[in-house]
């Protein structure tokens, strides 16, 4: 028998159906807000929103999920010399809006259109402005060249979009923001979905059961 989806409306309860009982492919509910306690909630949970400009609010929780524990980075030598030999310098928070907004708009190879619309542009400032979000910046020769944001809670950091306008910013930046998570005690890097891109950076894929239990302890740590 097909699973009904759960729809919430707009500004109702702050609660989720258990992740546990979404399908594998994590579609776990519709609707509801993107208000900083739900989100926050959300991601306390495992739960985060996807959807596109002509879709609902959708929530998700996949299984299996793609995560990269922060002791296990894996860079390879090929890789840190052509860092080595590039001048870029990092910075954190300094201009998030500008990130988040170069994250939606710079094109990717093989994705037609953007998941982060307004709505979630707007969302994620405020969740900033409360000091949940975050932002990495490369830069070059004094131009912003590549950077990424996700939401810190707890020992856990919630990867959402990265972008780069020169070749290595994206790969640089991943690099800086694990280095500075694990100066903090972050044990865990959430990716959400696996891309060939983080699994050679040492991420993997485990299953739901596992990764939901350890959110919670991470997040409430």
């Amino acid at each position: 028998m097909a699973r009904s989806l759960l729809w919430m409306p707009s500004g109702g309860p702050l609660v989720f159906p258990s992740a546990e009982d979404a399908p594998a492919e994590g579609l776990l509910m519709a609707g509801g807000d993107l208000s900083p306690e739900r989100l926050m909630l959300a991601y306390s949970r495992g739960i985060f929103p996807w959807y596109g400009e002509d879709s609902p609010l959708l929530w998700w929780s996949p299984d299996p999920r793609c995560v990269l524990f922060t002791h296990k980075l894996h860079v390879n030598a090929r890789l840190r010399r052509t860092l080595r030999s590039r001048s870029f310098t990092f910075s954190v928070n300094s201009c998030f809006e500008r990130v988040i907004r170069l994250c939606a708009e710079v094109p990717r190879p093989g994705q037609d259109g953007t998941w982060i619309v307004p709505d979630m542009v707007e969302a994620y400032l405020r969740l900033h402005e409360l000091g949940h979000a975050h932002s990495v910046e490369v830069w070059e020769d004094g131009e912003l060249v590549g950077g990424l944001y996700g939401v810190k809670l707890g020992r856990v950091f919630f990867g959402e979009s990265m972008f780069h306008l020169r070749s290595y910013a994206s790969k640089a930046a991943v690099i800086f923001l694990i280095e500075q998570l694990r100066a903090q005690g972050v044990e865990l890097l959430d990716c959400q979905q696996a891309t060939p891109h983080m699994l050679r950076f040492g991420a993997e894929e485990i299953p739901r059961k596992r990764f939901l239990p350890l959110v919670r302890r991470l997040c409430a740590e």
